[in-house]
Protein backbone atom coordinates (compact mmCIF):
# COMPACT_ATOMS: atom_id res chain seq x y z
CA UNK A 1 0.00 0.00 0.00
CA UNK A 2 1.28 3.48 -0.95
CA UNK A 3 0.58 6.70 0.91
CA UNK A 4 0.55 10.33 -0.26
CA UNK A 5 4.02 10.66 1.30
CA UNK A 6 5.46 7.89 -0.85
CA UNK A 7 5.89 5.43 2.03
CA UNK A 8 5.20 1.71 1.95
CA UNK A 9 2.83 1.39 4.88
CA UNK A 10 3.55 -1.48 7.29
CA UNK A 11 0.12 -2.68 8.34
CA UNK A 12 1.32 -5.18 10.93
CA UNK A 13 4.53 -5.95 12.81
CA UNK A 14 4.01 -9.60 11.89
CA UNK A 15 4.25 -8.87 8.17
CA UNK A 16 7.01 -6.27 8.42
CA UNK A 17 9.90 -6.70 5.97
CA UNK A 18 11.71 -3.51 7.01
CA UNK A 19 12.94 -4.80 10.37
CA UNK A 20 16.67 -5.52 10.49
CA UNK A 21 19.18 -6.72 13.04
CA UNK A 22 19.59 -4.25 15.95
CA UNK A 23 16.12 -2.75 15.33
CA UNK A 24 14.31 -2.33 18.66
CA UNK A 25 11.33 -4.25 17.27
CA UNK A 26 13.37 -7.28 16.16
CA UNK A 27 11.51 -9.73 18.41
CA UNK A 28 10.50 -13.37 18.22
CA UNK A 29 7.09 -14.06 16.67
CA UNK A 30 5.16 -14.35 19.99
CA UNK A 31 6.59 -11.08 21.31
CA UNK A 32 5.96 -9.37 17.97
CA UNK A 33 2.31 -10.35 18.24
CA UNK A 34 2.13 -8.82 21.72
CA UNK A 35 3.84 -5.63 20.50
CA UNK A 36 1.55 -5.45 17.46
CA UNK A 37 -1.53 -5.75 19.67
CA UNK A 38 -0.31 -2.84 21.83
CA UNK A 39 0.78 -0.59 18.93
CA UNK A 40 -1.06 2.19 17.14
CA UNK A 41 0.30 2.52 13.58
CA UNK A 42 0.37 5.99 12.01
CA UNK A 43 2.02 7.92 9.17
CA UNK A 44 3.37 11.41 9.87
CA UNK A 45 4.30 14.21 7.44
CA UNK A 46 7.59 16.13 7.74
CA UNK A 47 7.53 18.67 10.57
CA UNK A 48 5.14 16.75 12.83
CA UNK A 49 5.80 16.82 16.58
CA UNK A 50 5.76 13.43 18.29
CA UNK A 51 6.45 14.86 21.74
CA UNK A 52 7.83 18.05 23.25
CA UNK A 53 10.58 18.63 25.81
CA UNK A 54 9.05 18.87 29.30
CA UNK A 55 5.86 17.02 28.33
CA UNK A 56 4.60 14.21 30.55
CA UNK A 57 5.47 10.85 28.94
CA UNK A 58 2.47 9.20 27.27
CA UNK A 59 4.49 6.36 25.80
CA UNK A 60 7.14 5.49 23.21
CA UNK A 61 7.35 5.73 19.43
CA UNK A 62 8.99 2.96 17.42
CA UNK A 63 10.28 4.50 14.20
CA UNK A 64 9.43 2.13 11.32
CA UNK A 65 10.67 4.38 8.49
CA UNK A 66 11.90 7.94 7.94
CA UNK A 67 13.97 10.21 10.18
CA UNK A 68 13.15 12.15 13.36
CA UNK A 69 15.05 15.15 14.70
CA UNK A 70 15.70 15.14 18.46
CA UNK A 71 16.48 18.54 19.95
CA UNK A 72 16.59 20.55 23.15
CA UNK A 73 16.07 24.28 23.66
CA UNK A 74 17.70 26.65 26.16
CA UNK A 75 15.77 29.27 28.16
CA UNK A 76 17.08 31.85 25.67
CA UNK A 77 15.52 29.91 22.80
CA UNK A 78 18.74 28.47 21.36
CA UNK A 79 18.14 25.08 19.76
CA UNK A 80 20.65 22.22 19.90
CA UNK A 81 19.95 19.19 17.68
CA UNK A 82 21.00 16.12 19.65
CA UNK A 83 20.70 13.58 16.83
CA UNK A 84 18.75 12.38 13.82
CA UNK A 85 16.94 9.18 14.74
CA UNK A 86 16.50 6.62 11.96
CA UNK A 87 14.33 3.59 11.29
CA UNK A 88 14.51 0.91 13.96
CA UNK A 89 15.01 3.27 16.90
CA UNK A 90 12.62 3.76 19.80
CA UNK A 91 11.94 7.32 20.94
CA UNK A 92 11.04 8.51 24.44
CA UNK A 93 12.06 5.24 26.11
CA UNK A 94 13.99 6.61 29.10
CA UNK A 95 11.22 9.08 29.98
CA UNK A 96 8.51 6.43 29.63
CA UNK A 97 10.33 3.94 31.86
CA UNK A 98 11.27 6.47 34.54
CA UNK A 99 7.95 8.32 34.42
CA UNK A 100 9.73 11.67 34.15
CA UNK A 101 9.08 14.32 31.50
CA UNK A 102 10.50 13.91 27.99
CA UNK A 103 14.07 15.27 27.96
CA UNK A 104 13.89 16.45 24.34
CA UNK A 105 11.58 17.34 21.47
CA UNK A 106 10.98 14.82 18.66
CA UNK A 107 10.03 16.27 15.27
CA UNK A 108 9.83 14.34 11.99
CA UNK A 109 12.50 15.39 9.47
CA UNK A 110 10.81 13.44 6.68
CA UNK A 111 7.61 11.52 6.16
CA UNK A 112 7.62 8.72 8.74
CA UNK A 113 5.70 5.70 9.88
CA UNK A 114 5.70 5.26 13.64
CA UNK A 115 4.17 2.77 16.05
CA UNK A 116 2.98 4.32 19.31
CA UNK A 117 2.93 2.17 22.46
CA UNK A 118 1.38 3.70 25.58
CA UNK A 119 3.41 3.84 28.77
CA UNK A 120 1.03 1.44 30.49
CA UNK A 121 1.28 -1.13 27.69
CA UNK A 122 5.07 -0.69 27.57
CA UNK A 123 5.43 -1.38 31.29
CA UNK A 124 3.23 -4.47 30.91
CA UNK A 125 5.42 -5.74 28.07
CA UNK A 126 8.56 -5.09 30.13
CA UNK A 127 7.14 -7.03 33.08
CA UNK A 128 5.81 -9.96 31.05
CA UNK A 129 8.36 -10.31 28.24
CA UNK A 130 12.04 -10.55 29.19
CA UNK A 131 12.93 -10.12 25.50
CA UNK A 132 11.44 -6.62 25.53
CA UNK A 133 13.42 -5.81 28.66
CA UNK A 134 16.69 -6.88 27.01
CA UNK A 135 15.99 -4.81 23.90
CA UNK A 136 15.05 -1.81 26.05
CA UNK A 137 18.30 -2.11 28.00
CA UNK A 138 20.30 -2.33 24.76
CA UNK A 139 18.48 0.70 23.32
CA UNK A 140 19.15 2.76 26.46
CA UNK A 141 22.80 1.68 26.42
CA UNK A 142 23.20 2.81 22.79
CA UNK A 143 21.46 6.07 23.65
CA UNK A 144 23.84 6.68 26.57
CA UNK A 145 26.94 5.83 24.53
CA UNK A 146 25.79 8.08 21.69
CA UNK A 147 25.16 10.96 24.08
CA UNK A 148 28.61 10.46 25.64
CA UNK A 149 30.29 10.58 22.23
CA UNK A 150 28.32 13.66 21.21
CA UNK A 151 29.21 15.50 24.42
CA UNK A 152 32.85 14.54 23.94
CA UNK A 153 32.84 15.84 20.37
CA UNK A 154 30.95 19.03 21.23
CA UNK A 155 32.90 20.00 24.33
CA UNK A 156 36.42 18.75 23.59
CA UNK A 157 36.75 19.64 19.91
CA UNK A 158 39.28 22.45 19.68
CA UNK A 159 37.44 24.57 17.12
CA UNK A 160 34.12 25.05 15.33
CA UNK A 161 35.77 23.76 12.15
CA UNK A 162 36.74 20.56 13.98
CA UNK A 163 33.18 20.11 15.24
CA UNK A 164 31.79 20.62 11.76
CA UNK A 165 34.30 18.15 10.30
CA UNK A 166 33.24 15.55 12.87
CA UNK A 167 29.58 16.17 12.02
CA UNK A 168 30.11 15.75 8.28
CA UNK A 169 32.09 12.55 8.80
CA UNK A 170 29.40 11.16 11.12
CA UNK A 171 26.78 11.64 8.37
CA UNK A 172 28.88 9.89 5.71
CA UNK A 173 28.31 6.23 4.75
CA UNK A 174 30.42 3.90 6.89
CA UNK A 175 30.81 1.07 4.37
CA UNK A 176 32.25 2.92 1.40
CA UNK A 177 36.00 2.54 0.87
CA UNK A 178 36.36 5.30 -1.74
CA UNK A 179 37.94 8.58 -0.72
CA UNK A 180 34.94 10.59 -1.91
CA UNK A 181 31.78 10.22 0.17
CA UNK A 182 28.27 11.52 -0.45
CA UNK A 183 26.38 12.50 2.67
CA UNK A 184 23.46 10.19 3.30
CA UNK A 185 21.19 12.95 4.64
CA UNK A 186 21.10 16.59 3.63
CA UNK A 187 21.10 19.21 6.40
CA UNK A 188 20.53 22.92 6.10
CA UNK A 189 23.20 25.30 7.39
CA UNK A 190 20.86 26.12 10.28
CA UNK A 191 20.55 22.44 11.23
CA UNK A 192 24.32 21.99 11.06
CA UNK A 193 24.72 24.99 13.37
CA UNK A 194 22.21 23.49 15.80
CA UNK A 195 24.13 20.21 15.80
CA UNK A 196 27.49 21.80 16.72
CA UNK A 197 26.22 24.61 18.96
CA UNK A 198 27.19 27.40 16.58
CA UNK A 199 25.47 29.96 14.33
CA UNK A 200 24.27 29.59 10.77
CA UNK A 201 26.61 32.34 9.62
CA UNK A 202 29.60 30.54 11.13
CA UNK A 203 28.65 27.26 9.44
CA UNK A 204 28.28 29.00 6.07
CA UNK A 205 31.74 30.53 6.46
CA UNK A 206 33.31 27.23 7.56
CA UNK A 207 31.78 25.32 4.63
CA UNK A 208 33.16 27.94 2.26
CA UNK A 209 36.62 27.46 3.79
CA UNK A 210 36.35 23.67 3.42
CA UNK A 211 35.46 24.09 -0.26
CA UNK A 212 38.45 26.39 -0.80
CA UNK A 213 40.69 23.75 0.78
CA UNK A 214 39.15 21.19 -1.60
CA UNK A 215 38.00 19.02 1.28
CA UNK A 216 34.36 19.10 0.16
CA UNK A 217 32.28 20.15 -2.84
CA UNK A 218 28.62 20.71 -3.56
CA UNK A 219 26.70 18.99 -6.34
CA UNK A 220 23.38 20.75 -6.23
CA UNK A 221 21.91 19.93 -2.83
CA UNK A 222 24.37 17.06 -2.27
CA UNK A 223 27.50 17.60 -0.20
CA UNK A 224 30.44 15.43 -1.25
CA UNK A 225 33.46 14.80 0.96
CA UNK A 226 36.38 14.97 -1.51
CA UNK A 227 39.21 14.34 0.93
CA UNK A 228 38.15 12.14 3.82
CA UNK A 229 41.66 11.93 5.27
CA UNK A 230 42.01 15.71 5.26
CA UNK A 231 38.65 16.12 6.98
CA UNK A 232 39.57 13.45 9.57
CA UNK A 233 42.79 15.35 10.33
CA UNK A 234 40.76 18.51 10.90
CA UNK A 235 38.37 16.68 13.20
CA UNK A 236 41.06 15.53 15.64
Amino acid sequence: MRTPYGLDVIESCMGCKASKQHFFCRFSAPVQRSLDAASFHSVMPPGALLFVEGQSPRGVYVLCSGRVKLSTTSKEGKVLILKQAEAGEVLGLSAAISGTNYEMTAETSSACQVDFVSRQDLMTLLQNESEVGVHAAQALSREFQGAYRDIHDLVLARSSSGKLARLLLSCAPKSEESEELRLRSAMTHEEMAQRIGSSRETVTRLLSNLKKKRLIRLEGATLVIRDRSGLEALAI
